[in-house]
């Protein structure tokens, strides 16, 4: 466990859930995971998997890590769920302003699971904890 400051535990978590949200997501993945549960468990098992870095150098290899985790696997799976079958839906219906208002709030949901729960599962270190 690396002691930094809450801010840049969370600017950390931002920047690898990039990685793992949008550069470890495969084609495949991106255009199956509105109808096919394998291919939203697939990209929420490597999204998880690339995550873990980042939560075991912020929380340590600790059961809170784990916790950490499978809050957000949950999380990240559940919100996919319900905004990739918007977005594939406004996609369908050639609704670019909505496909991208919802690829925004997706983005949000997921920050907002990130910030929250390295509120409640995260150490208090230095300024803004």
């Amino acid at each position: 466990m690396i002691e930094i400051p809450q801010i840049w535990q969370f600017v950390t978590l931002l920047g690898v859930h990039w990685i793992a949200d949008f550069l470890c997501q495969t084609r495949w993945m991106a255009e199956n995971k509105s109808r096919r549960l394998d291919a939203l468990s697939a990209h929420v098992l490597i999204y998880s998997a690339v995550m873990a870095v980042p939560s075991v150098v912020i929380l340590g290899l600790t059961g809170t890590a784990l916790l950490f985790l499978a809050v957000n696997g949950a999380l990240h799976f559940a919100t996919d769920y319900v905004t990739s079958r918007m977005t594939s839906a406004l996609w369908q219906r050639q609704n670019v302003y909505g496909f991208f208002a919802v690829v925004g709030l997706d983005q949000f949901l997921h920050q907002l699971a990130l910030a929250a729960t390295l509120v409640a599962f995260g150490a208090s270190v230095g300024p803004l904890t």
